[in-house]
């Protein structure tokens, strides 16, 4: 007889363009790497119809508690994960697709102490952070000292609160829109700097108001976003990194950040009472 390998129920929240191809994906691959499907939710469920089985479509939020996933996936908005965090811990593992939400220290704190009270993981996806692992390592370490993190994007791939960027035009080039800590930066661009949230899940001695970060609009980025990251440690150590993620115009998130999510779901296999960075 051939083992078979033990089934992780996956609820997936949120259908925009990351989670319509989680989904696509969990029907299509998720038998044969552990993974079942067992609900979808979105704010419109019309959405859903002519790709997700009746069955899968959780039309009522609250509901989640009678379909018995192991792992609940956000991938839709920050709200979310404020109104429903805690509850999603209380019933399962959580991978917060929207960890800017996690700036907010209040949340941070209630979502860590659910996680331990439950004995749930609270999986904060790397996402377009390059070298994440690395960062948690020297941070583990005591030898991180500093950490800058700098996203340049299309205009049209921004979406910002306010009228930041309400008057871009398609010859104006490169124009900073912010730069300070990441824990003013996220209330501001709540779906586009979900990578350096990661990063100071990773650089948890710095935290949210210690890591830095800046976005940048630039139009001549048709093609790609750009990641940046500048790493400080103890005695002279320095990284500087440059990342391109291929996204069409419009796009909040690059297309390889859509394979990076996808291996973070497969080790959501629970550690236990924490938060875990995958």
């Amino acid at each position: 007889m051939t083992d078979k390998l033990p089934v992780m129920r996956i609820g997936v929240v949120g259908y925009g363009h990351l989670g319509q191809y989680l989904v696509e994906r969990l029907q299509r691959e998720g038998a044969q790497v552990g993974l079942t499907l067992v609900f979808v939710w979105n704010r419109n469920t019309d959405k859903l119809r002519e790709s997700v089985a009746e069955e899968l479509i959780l039309h009522n939020l609250p509901d989640f508690t009678d379909r018995g996933a192991d792992v609940i996936v956000e991938v839709c908005h920050p709200k979310i994960v404020k109104d429903f965090g805690v509850q999603f811990l209380s019933k399962a593992h959580f991978l917060v697709g929207s960890p800017s939400a996690l700036s907010d220290p209040q949340l941070n704190q209630e979502l860590r102490q659910a996680a331990e009270h439950h004995g749930r993981t609270l999986y904060v996806p790397s996402g377009a952070l390059w070298g994440g692992q690395d960062i948690l390592r020297l941070n583990d370490s005591g030898s991180l000292k500093a950490l800058f993190i700098r996203m340049s994007k299309h205009p049209s791939c921004f979406r910002l609160t306010g009228d930041v960027l309400s008057d871009w035009t398609e010859d104006e080039g490169r124009r900073v829109l912010f730069s300070g800590s990441v824990a003013e930066l996220c209330p501001v661009a709540p779906n586009n700097v979900n990578t350096m949230a990661a990063a100071a899940i990773a650089a948890g001695t710095l935290g949210f108001a210690g890591v830095q970060g800046e976005i940048v609009s630039d139009t001549a980025l048709s093609d790609y976003h750009v990641v940046e990251v500048d790493v400080t440690g103890a005695n002279g150590f320095t990284v500087h990194t440059v990342r391109r993620n291929p996204a069409k115009l419009g796009a909040v998130t690059g297309s390889a950040t859509y394979n990076s999510f996808w291996s973070s779901l497969l080790v959501c296999k629970g550690h236990g009472g924490r938060v875990h960075l995958c």
